[in-house]
């Protein structure tokens, strides 16, 4: 019971954190970034500290990922830009925290819930691209597709699309970050934010899987992971790992 109240301890931080965190970077002034910036740190510290050892490993490999990822989407691909023209140090643990948070909502989906809510999204994301307003949320949704058939984690992904879209509302409206109308490199244009945009988590989520999967069938004298010390349970970005 202790464990449980310690989770959903958790997961009101997290909400808190983002939620109000984002209303901080954007109008807490010269040092409402840097407020942020540790509290997002102490926070995953905290997760860190209340995981188990085994589940440790998936945290560093999502916030890995999610660093790259951010890297790449915005400074070299220009997908968006955040509001300083840096990326905020909040953001990569934000990452992270948002995915553990899913993990733990997803757990609460009734069977098939994750199906309609592709469904949901569908006529909108189809409506968005025939009218021009958002002609990259085909391929965003496609990926998100493509994930759900691919991974177990179905629940989490479902989730996630809606959690992330969430987020990037706040965000948007708030003004921390902006999306580009024209996407880089493919011609096409989309909306601030896109309603598929999940889909970019649900890639995170198979990159972790097969990350800590591939790194568990290690030899057991790795220094890193040993079979005996991870399982595939052990992914925090997984939806397997909502099960704690």
């Amino acid at each position: 019971m202790a464990r449980h109240a310690r989770m959903r301890a958790m997961n009101g931080l997290i909400v808190a954190t983002i939620a109000l965190g984002l209303v901080v970077d954007r109008h807490g002034g010269a040092h409402g970034q840097l407020a942020v910036n540790l509290l997002a740190w102490a926070l995953l510290a905290r997760l860190w500290s209340v995981s188990a050892p085994v589940q440790r490993p998936a945290l560093l490999v999502c916030l890995a990922y999610a660093t790259a990822g951010e890297v790449f989407l915005s400074l070299v691909w220009g997908l968006y830009d955040y509001r300083l023209g840096n990326i905020p140090l909040f953001v990569p643990p934000g990452h992270v925290l948002l995915f553990y948070l899913g993990t733990q909502l997803a757990a609460r989906l009734e069977d098939g819930a994750e199906w309609w809510i592709a469904a949901l999204a569908l006529p909108v994301v189809a409506a968005f691209a025939w009218t021009g307003r958002d002609t990259l949320g085909p391929l965003l949704y496609a990926l998100f597709l493509a994930c759900l058939f691919l991974s177990r984690s179905r629940k989490l992904y479902a989730t996630m699309l809606v959690l992330s879209l969430a987020m990037e509302l706040w965000g948007t409206w708030l003004g921390n970050w902006t999306w580009r109308s024209e996407v880089p490199w493919l011609g096409l244009v989309t909306d601030n934010p896109p309603l598929a945009a999940g889909a970019f988590y649900a890639a995170l989520d198979l990159l972790v899987v097969s990350t800590v999967g591939a790194l568990r069938r290690q030899p057991p004298a790795s220094p890193i992971l040993t079979p005996s010390t991870v399982s595939h349970q052990a992914a925090t970005c997984s939806a397997r790992s909502s099960s704690r």
